[in-house]
């Protein structure tokens, strides 16, 4: 099978709509269930994860009360009998989107229709917001019943307002919501700007939530060897093409391609990946830039969200990113993407199941 067109070489176009409706669970968590979940005995909180979420998705179908969540707040009409979200705290690799995917399909099965529950990545709501404003996201999504939020960060101040002020409309409206972190809600945004200065908004996010935390070692590499060194420059296509010649494989410069990713927005990197189901890089350098480090988080994602295999040359992934980088305020961003990137590279070079 030819090569497929490389990533640098892609200019997807996404409609508003279109994001819209891709909000739902990625190809690898579009069959998952609460079932599918193997809690690990040595952490209770995750079969107590479990059990939560199982209550929230019948709670999801309930009949809306009518007093908004703000009026509840401030004492006008019914009290309020808890948040109106559910958070899952945990480190990377204990599960957390496995179960906030699994909330989503719990709650079509229900009887939530899918054109009133969404799924999608923090990242991808604030890119929804851009691309529809803010007064029409909210007219989007305050019909719906659920609303998932997976990876819920803030990295930005301006985050913080839109994200803080989208969540109060949504909560108003009666609409359930969802998200995962490695973050206390109370703490979002630390080491990354001054967040005294918008605790008043941090704490809207807070207090809309019941935080469930999720222990556990990172399942991606319990019990695996060490991921394979990466080829050399020369053997990188031919190993790709021997051993996976009849799937679709893309072919890039490493360098060619981060140049790229700065000029293409974040929430068309699902759309940059279509149809690729493996990635030969070639040349893998150590990413100085937090700009470009942080689009690669996103892209990592998109790529692990879609299952796809890489085969590599250049430095190993878990010297992606400069040490600075991976203890700095968005270690946590980064050690995802590293973990995610190490199983995807262990799948193509080694053939093993990206978990």
């Amino acid at each position: 099978m030819p090569f497929a067109e490389p990533l640098a070489a892609r200019r997807p176009q996404v409609s508003p709509q279109n994001l819209v409706a891709g909000l739902e669970p990625s190809f690898r968590f579009a069959e998952v269930s609460f079932d599918t979940y193997i809690p690990d005995p040595d952490h209770p909180s995750q079969a107590e994860a479990v059990d939560a979420l199982r209550g929230f998705a019948e709670s999801v179908t309930q009949k809306r009360s009518s007093g908004g969540f703000l009026q509840k707040m401030f004492g006008a009409g019914t009290k309020p009998s808890g948040p109106q979200g559910i958070y899952l705290d945990g480190g990377f690799g204990v599960g957390k989107t496995h179960l906030l995917a699994s909330l989503y399909h719990a709650a079509g099965e229900q009887g939530v229709p899918h054109d009133q529950r969404a799924f999608g990545t923090f990242v991808e709501y604030t890119n929804l917001v851009g691309a529809l404003g803010f007064r029409q996201t909210v007219d989007v999504f305050k019909g719906y019943q659920l609303v998932c939020i997976d990876e819920f960060e803030l990295d930005d101040a301006g985050d913080t307002t839109i994200m803080s002020r989208l969540l109060r409309e949504l909560a108003d409206a009666g609409v359930k919501l969802a998200a995962t972190s490695n973050t206390l809600p109370g703490a979002l945004g630390e080491g990354r700007f001054a967040a005294s200065d918008f605790k008043r908004e941090i704490q809207v996010v807070a207090d809309q939530f019941r935080v469930i935390r999720v222990d556990g070692e990172d399942y991606r590499h319990r019990g695996l060897p060490e991921a394979p060194e990466p080829l050399s420059n020369g053997r990188v296509e031919a190993f790709a093409e021997k051993h996976y010649g009849e799937d679709m494989i893309a072919a890039d410069d490493f360098g060619t391609l981060c140049e790229h990713l700065s000029s293409v927005h974040p929430s068309r990197y699902r759309q940059l990946l279509s149809d690729v189901d493996v990635w030969a890089v070639k040349d893998v350098s150590t990413i100085e830039g937090q700009a470009l480090g942080l689009r690669f988080v996103v892209l990592a994602d998109r790529l692990y969200d879609q299952d796809v295999k890489i085969v590599a040359s250049g430095v190993p992934f878990d010297k992606l990113f400069t040490e600075e980088m991976m203890s700095g305020g968005y270690m946590k961003k980064y050690h995802r993407a590293v973990s995610r990137l190490t199983a995807l590279a262990r799948a193509g070079h080694m053939g093993e199941e990206a978990l």
